[in-house]
C-alpha cells in the first residue's frame, strides 16, 4: 500500500514519463485515493480560513462604516443649517415700484432675469449715479442685510490704500498655503481677508468703509430709502472680531444702493456719486449728476480688477458666463445667512467699448439662494441688455463738468 508521499511521487513520475515519452503508449496505473483525500482536506481547511478572514474583515468594515456614518451624521447635525425663508416670491414683489423715469429696456431685462426669485435688481449708470432700473424697490430701499463677502471689496481697497499689499502680495494662510489678492478675490477666500482685517485693525477698516459710503444714505432724495448700519466698535471676539467683519461683513448691514455706489466708484475711476432715481419724464430730462466725494482709489483699481474679473472667469461668479460672454464683466459675490434667512449678493459692472453699467443683485431666502445664483441672474440681465442693443444704441453718456452738481455739505 502506497503512503501519501509515495503516491504523490508516483503521480509526478507518471506525468513526467507521459511528457517525455508521448509515443510509448505506456500508461501508469496509480491509486490516487490518498491524494484526493489530502486535496479535499486542504480545500476544506483553506475555505474555513478564508471564511474566517472574510468574517473578520466584514466585522472591521462594519465598525468603520458605523464610525464614518456616525461622524457624517454628527457633522451633518452640527453644520446643517435650516432656513425658514423662501427663495421664491409668493406675490408680486414689483407692486408699488415707481417706473416712469426708468429705462424701459433695462427694467425689462432686470424683470426677466429675476423671474420669481425673492430679491431685487438695481442697474446704475456709474458715470452719473442715475438708477436706470430698480426692481422690487421695497427691498432695494430697505435697511439692507449683512453684505457677506462683498465686504471684501472695501477691505481690499483699504489694504491697498494703506500699502499693506498689492495684487501679487502673497499671504501665508497656514498648512503650506499662500494666496495673493487676485486669487483671494476670485475665490472669495475668507482666511486671506481675515488676515488683512487683523493687520489693518478696526479703526482703519471702519474709516475706509465709511469713506466708500457704508453707514450713510447712498441716495439723494430717494423716497423711502433706509439707512444701512456700520458698528461704532469692533464686534466681540466670540463673534469673530474684526477678522469676521472683513471676511463676512459680520455686524454690518449694507443696502443694494450702498453697494452699487461703491462699485460705481470702482467702475468710473474713483467718483462716489449720490444715487438718483428719476420718477418722472421731467426728472429724466433735467437730470444732473451729484458728486458726494472723490475717492483716491484710481491707482488701486487695476490692483483689484484682475480679482473681480477672475471671479467671473473662473471663480465664484462664473455662472455669469452661463448666459453672457460677449463683454468683460467684473464682479464680486457674497453668501451668508442670519436668523434662518440666506443672503445672496452679486455686484458687478460691464466694461464695454461704449460705456459701463453696474448691476447689483440681492437675493434672500433659503438654500437655493446664494452668491453664484445672484451672479447667474446678473448674467441674464447683461444678456437682455446686449440682445436689445442697449450698449450699441444707448451708449452711457460721460458727464461734462458743467453737468455735474457738487452737493452742498457733501463730505470730502
Amino acid at each position: 500500500m502506497f503512503s501519501k508521499n509515495s503516491a504523490l511521487l508516483n503521480l509526478l513520475l507518471a506525468c513526467m514519463m507521459s511528457l517525455l515519452l508521448p509515443g510509448s503508449g505506456t500508461a501508469a496505473s496509480i491509486s490516487t485515493g490518498s491524494l484526493t483525500t489530502r486535496k479535499s482536506k486542504s480545500h476544506l481547511t483553506e475555505s474555513k480560513l478564508a471564511r474566517r478572514r472574510m468574517r473578520h474583515l466584514a466585522r472591521g468594515r462594519a465598525v468603520v462604516r458605523t464610525q464614518v456614518a456616525g461622524t457624517a451624521h454628527r457633522r451633518r447635525h452640527r453644520y446643517y443649517e435650516r432656513f425658514n425663508a423662501s427663495s421664491f416670491a409668493t406675490n408680486d414683489v414689483t407692486a408699488g415700484d415707481l417706473t416712469t423715469g426708468e429705462d424701459p429696456v433695462v427694467r425689462q431685462a432686470a424683470l426677466d432675469a429675476l423671474g420669481n426669485m425673492n430679491g431685487t435688481v438695481v442697474a446704475i449708470e456709474p458715470t452719473s449715479g442715475r438708477v436706470l432700473a430698480m426692481v422690487n424697490q421695497k427691498l432695494a430701499l430697505s435697511s439692507g442685510a449683512q453684505p457677506c463677502s462683498t465686504i471684501k471689496l472695501s477691505v481690499a481697497l483699504a489694504a491697498l490704500s494703506e500699502g499693506l499689499i498689492n495684487k501679487d502680495t502673497e499671504i501665508n494662510l497656514g498648512a503650506h498655503s499662500r494666496m495673493n489678492l487676485t486669487e483671494a478675490l476670485a475665490h472669495s477666500n475668507n482666511a486671506y481677508f481675515e488676515a488683512l482685517g487683523r493687520e489693518l485693525g478696526f479703526e482703519k477698516v471702519s474709516f475706509y468703509a465709511h469713506e466708500y459710503g457704508l453707514g450713510e444714505l447712498a441716495g439723494f432724495d430717494i423716497s423711502g430709502e433706509q439707512l444701512g448700519t456700520y458698528p461704532d466698535q469692533v464686534i466681540p471676539a466670540t463673534e469673530g472680531g474684526v477678522g469676521k467683519m472683513c471676511s463676512f461683513g459680520e455686524g454690518v448691514s449694507m443696502t443694494p444702493l450702498q453697494l452699487g455706489a461703491m462699485v460705481s466708484a470702482i467702475a468710473n475711476g474713483g467718483t462716489l456719486y449720490y444715487m438718483q432715481h428719476p420718477t418722472t419724464p421731467e426728472e429724466v430730462a433735467n437730470f444732473q449728476p451729484r458728486i458726494k466725494r472723490h475717492l483716491d482709489i484710481a491707482p488701486l483699481i487695476p490692483e483689484i480688477s484682475d480679482g473681480m474679473a477672475g471671479a467671473v472667469n473662473y471663480g465664484t461668479a462664473r455662472r455669469v458666463k452661463l448666459s453672457f460672454n460677449e463683454e468683460e464683466i467684473l464682479g464680486k459675490t457674497g453668501t451668508c445667512s442670519k436668523a434662518g434667512t440666506r443672503f445672496g449678493w452679486f455686484a458687478s459692472y460691464a466694461n464695454t467699448s461704449v460705456g459701463r453699467v453696474v448691476v447689483v443683485v440681492f437675493l434672500e431666502g433659503g438654500r437655493p439662494t446664494f452668491g453664484p445664483k445672484a451672479a447667474e441672474i446678473a448674467g441674464r440681465v447683461y444678456r437682455g441688455l446686449y440682445d436689445h442693443s442697449f450698449f450699441a444704441e444707448k451708449p452711457l453718456v460721460q458727464p461734462t463738468d458743467t453737468a455735474v452738481v457738487k452737493t452742498a455739505g457733501a463730505t470730502q
